[in-house]
């Protein structure tokens, strides 16, 4: 066997288990190529968003939310590839890839974000109890991770959460893949096979609703999955 051939298996082997492939029991997925009946828009200005072709393309002038229909329970993951569009369009600024996952809203009886339709503004989202990642790019010069408690205006923020180096930023016009888990205690965000995120949570949140999440940008997704991780 060529030599370069064993270092690749080597190094394979060597590969973390977030950056393998996903092997749990498939949930729930979406290839982009019928519509978009699994999504909720919630967009703070008109809005381009389109499921066809295997892409999910999303242009947003303003803050737009788009929640996936299905009720997640976990121990779960949720897998999916995006990229920051920057090619010249009016929203094309590279600045957001953000997501909510376990989402739910205390304030209504059995928590169904979905049941109370929000206008895509940011701060309208600070009521739910959620985890949060903002992906951040050119202006927008953080990557942050946050879990919402569920009160107007409180968006904790632990120091360790709080990253701001060139690497934990968005690139331009490049597939990355995002992988989000809520696995009991343990809550994690990654990109590319690297773990940004790994928060201890000693009272998570353990079913919710999964959101896409961005302000003014143009974004393309595909290959949404959410596998059980047991």
């Amino acid at each position: 066997m060529r030599r370069d051939t064993l270092a690749g298996l080597a190094g394979a082997m060597l590969l973390p288990a977030f950056a393998r492939a996903a092997t749990g029991r498939l949930l729930h997925r979406d290839d982009f190529r019928h519509g978009l009946g699994q999504w909720q828009i919630e967009a703070e200005k008109p809005a381009t968003v389109r499921a066809q072709g295997g892409l999910l393309d999303i242009e947003a002038p303003a803050g737009l939310t788009l929640w996936f229909r299905p009720l997640l329970y976990g121990p779960l993951e949720i897998r999916y590839r995006a990229q920051a569009v920057a090619q010249g369009g009016p929203h094309d600024r590279v600045s957001d890839l953000n997501c909510f996952w376990m989402a739910n809203d205390p304030a209504l009886p059995d928590g169904d974000v979905l049941a109370r339709p929000r206008s895509g503004k940011f701060e309208e989202y600070d009521s739910l109890q959620t985890y949060y990642v903002g992906l951040g790019g050119n202006g927008n010069s953080t990557t942050r991770f946050r879990r919402y408690v569920g009160s107007a205006g409180e968006r904790p923020l632990l120091p360790e959460n709080d990253r701001r180096g060139s690497e934990d930023m968005l690139v331009a016009n490049r597939w990355q893949e995002i992988v989000l888990t809520a696995d009991g205690n343990e809550i994690t965000f990654l990109r590319d096979g690297q773990r940004l995120f790994a928060f201890q949570d000693d009272h998570p949140y353990t079913h919710g609703h999964f959101a896409l999440r961005t302000t003014a940008s143009h974004l393309k997704i595909r290959d949404f999955t959410v596998r059980a991780l047991r």
